[in-house]
């Protein structure tokens, strides 16, 4: 059976701007949905029964939340958007575990400011699309756990719904994720105690994001443990390659002797900054290591390959359809919280000991 995770790997886009395509989203350009459009062709993908009567008003359907960092525009969704690059493998799981039950996948976005917003006032626009949605599904993965808990509370009285990549401290519902602070944490380890850099430069995620939260407390955790390190500088961005390229041209105009290591919030900011590192001819990692977090497919393909820390989004996407099905089918159980393991995989980009003259 010819799935959405087919389509997209055919056109070369993610899920989720297959699904907007089929769903007449009008945010994708046009050359990239008459790509998914060749492939879905191609492929002879078909859309289950269930998606093709959202127009009716049926069910069926399982919903999927994301949120779109503030400054993404259209024309980046399809190479920068973490939301997009990060869920691909989450929906994959989620996907092929609800086509099981004959179920489709419906996916939606909200920009971060509304979410923020709605955090603060219960009667934002955000809170009417929420509950539209609601209506038009069984059961709903919240993703990142950015929504306020009072709006979690008050969806999750009208329908089954599972926290998925969120924040593990989320109480009252049920919420699968990595751990975010423990790959961290062994990846700032890897740096400092095992192989002596000490001036450390953060290029981070946006400071409300809770992945990133985790992952910028990790790293404070580390500094304070080992006497002599430090953070030299900081740049805070969106989880993508502009921010990445943007956050180590910061850290190059500030002047001085380079840090020994740049630690970059995930994957798509760690291949930013190498691409700026690169224009001014600095060797990674004689010059500065440099590492990432949620290793994409791409990361050994770099020169040198790029230490990240690695997360089981295919599992979290499996996991979380299956506590969502389980909710939906009746099931009555505590919230649970599972959390899962994040593993450091150690590549060339950070393994040299640094070069000082």
């Amino acid at each position: 059976m010819v799935t959405l995770y087919d389509v997209a790997r055919h056109a070369g886009v993610s899920i989720a701007t297959v699904s907007r395509v089929l769903h007449g989203q009008e945010s994708v350009r046009e050359n990239t949905r008459a790509r998914v459009r060749s492939a879905i062709d191609e492929l002879g993908y078909v859309p289950d029964g269930a998606a093709q009567s959202l127009a009716r008003n049926r069910k069926d359907v399982i919903g999927l939340v994301a949120v779109e960092h503030t400054g993404m525009k259209p024309d980046q969704y399809d190479i920068e958007s973490m939301s997009l690059l990060f869920y691909d493998e989450v929906m994959r799981g989620v996907e092929l575990r609800i086509r099981e039950r004959t179920l489709s996948l419906l996916i939606t976005f909200l920009r971060e400011e509304d979410t923020m917003s709605a955090s603060v006032q219960e009667d934002e626009p955000v809170h009417s699309r929420l509950l539209t949605l609601s209506g038009k599904v069984d059961g709903l993965l919240i993703g990142e756990g950015i929504l306020a808990p009072q709006v979690l509370a008050k969806l999750a009285k009208r329908l089954p719904l599972v926290v998925v990549a969120g924040d593990t401290s989320q109480r009252g519902v049920d919420v699968v994720s990595a751990d975010n602070w423990a790959g961290a944490h062994a990846l700032l380890e890897h740096l400092v105690a095992d192989h002596g850099r000490r001036r450390l430069f953060h290029i981070d995620g946006p400071a409300t994001a809770p992945d990133a939260q985790e992952r910028r407390a990790a790293m404070q955790a580390v500094i304070a443990a080992h006497p002599g390190t430090e953070l030299v500088g900081s740049f805070t961005g969106l989880f993508s390659v502009l921010s990445g390229r943007d956050g180590a041209t910061a850290m190059l105009k500030a002047g001085g002797d380079l840090p020994d290591a740049l630690v970059c919030a995930n994957d798509q900011m760690a291949i930013g900054a190498l691409h700026a590192l690169a224009d001014k001819g600095i060797r990674v990692p004689d010059d500065i290591a440099v590492v990432g977090f949620d290793d994409a497919n791409w990361a050994t393909a770099l020169r040198p390959p790029l230490t990240v820390v690695t997360q089981p989004t295919y599992e979290i996407g499996r996991i979380a359809a299956e506590l969502l099905l389980r909710r939906i089918d009746g099931e009555r159980f505590a919230p649970r919280r599972v959390v899962l393991r994040a593993q450091l995989v150690q590549r060339g980009s950070s393994l040299h000991l640094p070069v000082r003259g």
